[in-house]
């Protein structure tokens, strides 16, 4: 190990603090200035910027016809998405859900992830399969922006055009630090993965190890570093719009490319889809008692999410190295955590429920 290693490594931690800082201070400034709302500003722009890694790396190997890793990694960021980021940010801070969330845009991921299963259960994305997921990408950021801009109207809220400069500062300014941002931020992510890696391998951890946690977690650097510092700065709408808005994105939009740029569209592996994709499925699912039970993350919420992901990285590393252990996590995870989990989800719904009933 060199210490130019060290040196990347903290440049790279640098440049996503800096990254996602610039990032969400023209984000929210841009809201502002158009005269719409910050969770839309989250679901869109910041969640598709933050998305750039996974988008680069998914085209790139459906180019290369490497359909594994197209999926593995779009599979593997959305769960990362919603169990490590929102279980983070929410022990970092409580974070309050908009009800738009809850209504609409979970709703959305729930039925994207269903409809990915349903396409690749034949085993292959194929162009027309990406074309429909592409065509849902563009209809819902459409959707998005014209149902912001009529809410914001209904509400007699001050047109963009006429809103002071000084209250969003000019839309070419905000674009910039959102463009800056996300330089920061998919150099920085690039930066800290290529410095881990080569640390780690000085200390001789396996490649898999490494393949299953610092690259595996390394596209989703950006949203990382976004949704933790929008957490901290009291910009909620952006931190929880960036996880939803990015999974969204990366079913719709990355693997709909992917499949459409791919020679031969996109195989989907049989433990794909026994396993994987049914996870990704069940953790978007997970979202709806949870956002619901309040229209918060407590930081309870937030423990159980990232102690979940912490568990399902366990199983994969034991999975992959068919280690003795793998078959008493499963027999744990299915007989104990999965009912207990269950259970929790249906008591916060209709506590949520009740809460409902009684304010209306």
């Amino acid at each position: 190990m060199t210490f130019s290693n060290i040196e990347l490594l903290v440049g790279g931690l640098i440049l996503l603090v800096v990254g996602a800082d610039w990032l969400v201070k023209g984000a929210s400034s841009l809201a502002s200035a158009f005269g719409i709302s910050p969770l839309i500003i989250g679901l869109t722009v910041v969640a598709y910027g933050t998305s750039a890694p996974e988008l680069a790396v998914s085209v790139s190997s459906a180019f290369k016809d490497q359909a594994d890793l197209a999926i593995g990694n779009v599979i593997g960021s959305n769960i990362f998405n919603v169990l490590f980021i929102l279980g983070l940010a929410a022990m970092v801070t409580p974070l309050v859900v908009n009800k738009q969330l809850v209504r609409l845009d979970v709703p959305v991921m729930i039925g994207a992830s269903i409809l990915l299963l349903a396409l690749g259960y034949d085993g292959r994305i194929g162009k027309i399969d990406g074309l429909i997921l592409f065509s849902g990408a563009v209809g819902y950021t459409l959707f998005l922006i014209y149902e912001s801009r009529r809410e914001m109207k209904k509400a007699g809220l001050v047109e963009a055009s006429e809103a002071p400069e000084e209250e969003g500062g000019h839309w070419l300014g905000n674009l910039g630090w959102i463009a800056i941002g996300l330089v920061g931020l998919v150099v920085g992510s690039r930066l800290l993965v290529d410095s881990a890696v080569s640390i780690a391998q000085f200390y001789g951890v396996s490649e898999l190890i490494i393949g299953l946690t610092i690259v595996a977690a390394g596209t989703s650097l950006p949203e990382v570093a976004t949704s933790v510092v929008a957490a901290l700065k009291g910009e909620r709408d952006i931190a929880v719009g960036n996880v939803v808005g990015s999974s969204i994105f990366n079913i719709v939009a990355v693997l709909g490319l992917s499949s459409l740029i791919s020679p031969s569209g996109i195989a989907v592996s049989q433990h794909a889809i026994s396993f994987d994709l049914p996870v990704m499925i069940a953790v978007a699912v997970a979202c709806l008692p949870i956002f619901f039970a309040g229209y918060s993350i407590s930081r309870l919420n937030g423990a159980i999410f990232f102690g979940f992901y912490v568990a399902y990285v366990l199983y994969l590393i034991f999975y992959a190295t068919e280690h003795t252990a793998v078959k008493t996590f499963q027999t744990a995870f299915i007989y104990g955590v999965a009912p207990l989990t269950v259970l929790s989800l249906i008591y916060m719904t209709a506590v949520g429920v009740r809460k409902h009933r009684a304010a209306a």
